[in-house]
């Protein structure tokens, strides 16, 4: 006669989604070409009032800026890579 074993597996379905969520969100950020202020407060969580006195008049991020008009965008990758350092300044 076969001795059958029993398996539990226990899923934690909050760590599941928080970790398919982060993969997402950074699937997205790498793929994002340029970022405008709204978009730029979404990603850092920061409001665009803080981001407009605090973090891009630094030279870090100022000399990732574009403009056409009136309308200014980031590139991407490189303003939140500079933002991260700036964060980790502090």
């Amino acid at each position: 006669m076969l001795q059958t074993t029993k398996i539990n597996i226990e899923i934690d379905e909050k760590a599941i989604a928080s970790f398919i969520e982060r993969e997402l969100q950074r699937q997205i950020n790498q793929q994002l070409l340029l970022v405008d202020i709204s978009k730029l407060s979404e990603l850092t969580s920061m409001s665009v009032r803080y981001l407009e006195d605090e973090i891009l008049p630094d030279p870090r991020v100022r000399i990732h800026e574009r403009k056409k008009n009136r309308k200014r965008w980031w590139l991407a990758q490189p303003t939140l890579k500079a933002i991260e350092e700036i964060v980790n300044s502090w």
